[in-house]
């Protein structure tokens, strides 16, 4: 790697790497980090003209040793005034941070708008965040290997970042550790880094995460990725033809909705999803056959996932293709009915709640009284007897949340164009306040609900490909 110098106003930079390996916004990320000058407003002098974002370092000529001109202005350091009206604008930065109701930016490295888009909306899930904090930077046990350690390291060190910044955030860090745990991620087409899929990312970073942020390496506090997104799934295969029926468990971090030209809704797509066929080998007739595999939920998460299976390989193009069919989806997803019956019995109590509160929101009566529920706060203690209660009972009555299979979307993640290998994804996230934000790369902007329903397909806009839903929960007294 040729080591340069930058000259910059008056200031010169010696000694900085460049990594021909990367495109030139990855060079430029290093400089903004020097001088506070964005990528986007810097002009650098190298031979042919000025360098551009995705150049080829290889046809620049750039020498070791070599002295590089920089021209561009850098953003202005806030300093809140002694006296006077304090505008956001004149806050220290930390504060902007809050005045400005949503986190940073990410600046797009050269074709990593997925791994941009898969960080905003795992960002947004702040039981996550509370276990990456707990994580140890030296903590490397239960066989857990040095990349996937680095890697969770850099994800943790990418959420502070997007929490503490209002200018966009270079994840270099992470982008160089991803790669290095995965090595698919470091894929080039003619010297240049190629476009990603953006589920295999949140797949492989929320595996990552999972072995990681264990109850050993984190604070006993802080909930586990399993608890957070792991779905438990309990499956009857069955061979229509010999007659052979089997029970199956696994735990997964996602449903799929499939699509087909019967699938309108998320609903019916996830339906889709849970019944299969597979081929496999029949002992009772000693050969292959076909087994049907119905698939129910036996244990939810705190976030739930749903994958919108679009692409699929072309045979005959031999790449991959995008279905486009327009796939509604809902703010509010209730999966009650895929569920076993033994979790719908568990379900049936804080169902019940939640549909007393939302009954009692409009003055009407309670349907029916869930057995060690929380009753009305507002309740007064009976005659003669004290409000008051001891410590112990006091910790005794605090409210223990329970899953009622009622999920509120928080996340979208969309891509735009005709196949995964291209194209441009974007994340979409709700706010504590209730407002969405569209995280395109370095530029965030507020969007209205009505927008994110829009993102469903049936075209060339931006449709969903990952919605993630958070469970609403009913308080019961322990």
């Amino acid at each position: 790697m040729p080591t340069v110098s930058v000259k910059w106003q008056k200031e010169l930079f010696p000694g900085i790497e460049i990594d021909t390996s990367q495109p030139p916004i990855v060079f430029k990320t290093q400089l903004y980090t020097l001088t506070g000058v964005p990528p986007e407003r810097q002009k650098i002098m190298v031979k042919g003209g000025i360098l551009k974002d995705d150049a080829d370092w290889s046809t620049l000529g750039v020498k070791d040793g070599q002295k590089l001109m920089m021209i561009g202005t850098a953003d202005e350091i806030v300093k809140a005034p002694e006296k006077g009206p304090v505008f956001v604008e004149d806050l220290p930065e930390e504060e902007q941070v809050i005045a400005l109701g949503h986190s940073a930016g990410l600046y797009n490295l050269g074709n990593t708008c997925y791994m941009n888009s898969t960080l905003q909306c795992l960002h947004s899930v702040p039981e996550l965040k509370s276990a990456l904090l707990s994580y140890s930077d030296t903590v490397r046990g239960n066989g857990i290997d040095q990349a996937s350690h680095n890697l969770t390291v850099a994800t943790r060190n990418t959420f502070g970042d997007l929490d503490q910044s209002v200018r966009p955030v270079a994840p270099l860090q992470f982008l160089q550790t991803l790669r290095k745990k995965y090595p698919q991620f470091a894929q080039q087409h003619n010297n240049v880094y190629m476009q990603q899929d953006a589920e295999e990312c949140w797949t492989q970073l929320v595996y990552t995460l999972s072995q990681t942020l264990t109850s050993d390496s984190s604070e006993s506090a802080a909930l586990p990725m399993k608890q957070l997104f792991g779905i438990d799934l309990v499956s009857r295969v069955h061979c229509a033809e010999s007659g052979e029926e089997s029970m199956e468990t696994e735990s997964v971090y996602s449903l799929k909705c499939h699509i087909s030209q019967d699938v309108n809704h998320l609903h019916e797509g996830i339906k889709h999803g849970l019944k299969t066929e597979l081929e496999k080998a029949s002992p009772t007739l000693g050969r292959t056959a076909v087994y049907t595999r119905e698939s129910r939920i036996n244990e939810l998460p705190r976030y739930l996932t749903v994958q919108f299976v679009r692409f699929f390989w072309k045979r005959e193009s031999n790449q991959k293709a995008k279905i486009l069919r327009k796939v509604d989806y809902p703010l509010e997803l209730d999966v009650y009915e895929f569920c076993s019956d033994e979790l719908k019995q568990k379900l049936q109590a804080p169902r019940q709640m939640l549909r007393d509160a939302e009954n009692a929101k409009f003055g009407l009566k309670a349907q029916g009284k869930a057995s060690g529920f929380k009753e009305n706060e507002g309740s007064s203690s009976s005659a003669g007897e004290s409000s008051s209660m001891d410590i112990d009972k006091a910790e005794s009555s605090l409210p223990k949340k329970q899953l009622t299979g009622v999920y509120d979307l928080v996340a979208v993640l969309t891509h735009k164009g005709r196949s995964a290998d291209s194209g441009h994804y974007v994340g979409w996230v709700k706010q504590d306040d209730g407002k969405w934000i569209e995280f395109d790369d370095d530029n965030p902007n507020i969007r209205k609900e009505e927008d994110i329903l829009k993102l469903s397909g049936g075209g060339d806009w931006h449709m969903a490909y990952i919605c993630l839903y958070k469970a609403r929960m009913a308080e019961l007294k322990s």
